[in-house]
Parts: C-alpha cells; sequence; structure tokens
C-alpha cells in the first residue's frame, strides 16, 4: 500500500522542517516544502499530493487560507490549516473554507498524527457518500409531465425513441412517455445499461434478447442498429 503524500506550506523552514521529520517518523512521505502560495500551487500541480498542511500566515500577500479556497475550488483533496494563531478574527476567516482540522502551535507528534488520520477517514467517506449519491442520482429520471415531474427508474425503460423535437420513452408496461429532448441529451443522463443503437434509438441492454448483423430484439420488438452505431454495438457485446 502506498503511503500518504503530504505537502507542508509553512514560511518558517526550521518549523516545516521538523513537521516533515515528524511526518517521515510516521510513515508518511513527505514532499518539498512550499513557503509562498505560488510554490504550493506548483507544488500541488506537479506532485498531486493526497493531503496538505497549510500555515495560515504566510509571508506575502496570499495566506493559508487563499491557498484553502484555491484547493476547494481547483482540486479534490483535504488539507489542515496549522497557526499560532488561535484568535477569533483567525478562526472566522478560517471557517469560510470549512477546514476540516486545525493544528495549533506547539503540537505533538500525536496530534498531528490524529489530525492527519481523521481527516483523510472524513474525506474518504465523504468521497464514497458522493459516489454512493451520484449513483442513486443514475437510477432514475425526473420527466416533466403535466406541469409536474415523473420518477422513471432504467430499469422500467425498453428503448427511448426519436420524434423530431420530442422523443417516446417506451416503457415496459406498454406505456410511452413524451418528453422534449433529444437523444444527445438524454444520454448522458443515463447510465451504462444503455446503448445508442441508431440516430433514432437508445435501448435498455438489460432488455435485449436477441442482436443480428442490422437489427436487435429489445423484448420482441425489432430496432434497427445504424451504420454509424454497429461497431459500438459489436464492442460492446463481445460479438463473435
Amino acid at each position: 500500500m502506498s503511503k500518504l503524500k503530504v505537502l507542508v506550506v509553512e514560511d518558517e523552514i526550521i518549523i516545516a522542517d521538523n513537521i516533515c521529520n515528524a511526518l517521515r517518523d510516521l510513515g508518511y512521505e513527505t514532499l518539498e516544502p512550499a513557503i509562498n502560495y505560488t510554490e504550493a500551487l506548483i507544488a500541488i500541480e506537479k506532485e498531486k499530493p493526497d493531503i496538505a498542511i497549510l500555515d495560515i500566515h504566510l509571508s506575502g500577500k496570499k495566506t493559508g487560507i487563499d491557498i484553502a479556497k484555491k484547493i476547494r475550488a481547483s482540486y479534490s483533496f483535504p488539507f489542515i490549516f496549522l497557526t499560532s494563531n488561535s484568535d477569533k478574527i483567525t478562526l472566522n476567516s478560517a471557517k469560510e473554507v470549512m477546514p476540516p482540522a486545525y493544528l495549533i502551535k506547539p503540537f505533538s507528534k500525536q496530534e498531528l498524527y490524529t489530525s492527519l488520520e481523521i481527516t483523510m477517514h472524513n474525506f474518504s467517506e465523504s468521497v464514497k457518500e458522493a459516489e454512493t449519491q451520484k449513483a442513486k442520482n443514475k437510477e432514475a429520471l425526473f420527466i416533466k409531465e403535466k406541469g409536474a415531474y415523473k420518477k422513471v427508474y432504467f430499469e422500467d425503460i425498453l428503448y427511448f425513441q426519436s420524434a423530431h423535437v420530442y422523443i417516446e420513452i417506451i416503457l415496459k408496461n406498454n406505456q410511452k412517455i413524451v418528453a422534449r429532448t433529444s437523444l444527445n441529451e438524454i444520454l448522458n443522463k443515463l447510465n451504462d445499461s444503455f446503448i445508442r443503437i441508431h440516430r433514432r434509438y437508445i435501448v435498455n441492454t438489460m432488455y435485449l434478447s436477441q442482436i443480428s448483423h442490422t437489427t436487435l430484439m429489445v423484448l420482441n420488438e425489432e430496432l434497427p442498429i445504424g451504420k454509424k452505431y454497429k461497431d459500438d454495438v459489436i464492442t460492446r457485446f463481445n460479438l463473435i
């Protein structure tokens, strides 16, 4: 298992070296410390750290809080604030970026270890939760119908058929829902069970019963395979 890669951003070199030494003793991989905003961003781009320890007060116009804001906006990894100041103004400024943890100087090696491990654990759990929610969102569509949005589960859909500026959603219970959208737009909202087989059709592969060179069967209904999409169909289903 690879070591956790830690970036330390601290403009006091002795303190930065001491933190890095402590981190190595605890079994982490440390990057070359950064002393300001610019060096921090260069290190982030080049080294892709798993977590950063950011001193709030840095020399120069940009602070550790500015780095944290950039991480929130452009990257996806956690950070811990490091400060010798726990005054109200500093804490209120730091709260804007919702830091997972603070380390107040001076701190022990055990406090460093605990902050890192808890922060990484919570970050991992938040990523899992986000992925779970994303998967849930990929289970159904909400189709506008008579002024309200009706939930339609993917497992109930046989295929989509283009009808000019509308699409028809054909369900396995033989019902049909009409939506004002395009196949290109709807395809981006579907999960991996669906494949486009023709300029007019997207099908749910869960209900495929037969495939030929030019057509396929969705339950008992035969649909054409367009020449443009034939290679995708062959690759998807490993036809031999």
